[in-house]
């Protein structure tokens, strides 16, 4: 049996916290030829997640909000939003499942936020991320300042989203 509770939670957002990308997964599953990934994400306010799809081979990959909050946003081939979420339980909204070839990203709102995440596996490294050319590559000096430009874009009409 594996548990996730306050415990793990906690152990996984420190180290979130520590690490120089304001993020870390805590893997279920066995191996990377797992069909199945299963994990925990913690992440903290400040980290990037560049935009990037899962296709070839095509994946869905869905969050399940456990602590904290989340924005989710998906874009069509030329970086234009077509949709997005306030994934938090305090709004109501608990879990979204982002279909494959659609170019997505999050940014953390909360201190101590962590999803459980699924997503199809293999885990190949190599063709596993396919990421958006028109949005800044992680690490970039211009990443804290796009992740700003969509909170500001979005922010507004967060209510709206619930």
């Amino acid at each position: 049996m594996i548990r996730i509770d306050t415990s793990l939670l906690d152990q996984v957002s420190v180290k979130a916290k520590d690490s120089a990308r304001k993020r870390m997964n805590h893997n279920f599953h066995q191996t990377a030829d797992d069909l199945l990934n299963r994990m925990l994400n913690a992440m903290e306010p400040g980290t990037y997640v560049c935009p990037h799809k899962h296709e070839n081979p095509d994946k869905r990959e869905a969050f399940i909000i456990l602590r904290g909050s989340f924005l989710i946003v998906e874009f069509d081939n030329e970086g234009t939003i077509t949709d997005y979420t306030l994934l938090s339980r305090s709004h109501g909204v608990f879990g979204l499942e982002i279909s494959p070839r659609v170019y997505h990203t999050l940014i953390c709102l909360e201190p101590g936020s962590v999803l459980y995440e699924l997503k199809d596996g293999p885990y190949i490294p190599a063709s596993d991320k396919h990421f958006a050319p028109w949005a800044p590559a992680e690490g970039s000096p211009e990443a804290a300042a796009y992740n700003q430009s969509i909170l500001e874009k979005l922010q507004p009409s967060f209510a709206g989203r619930e």
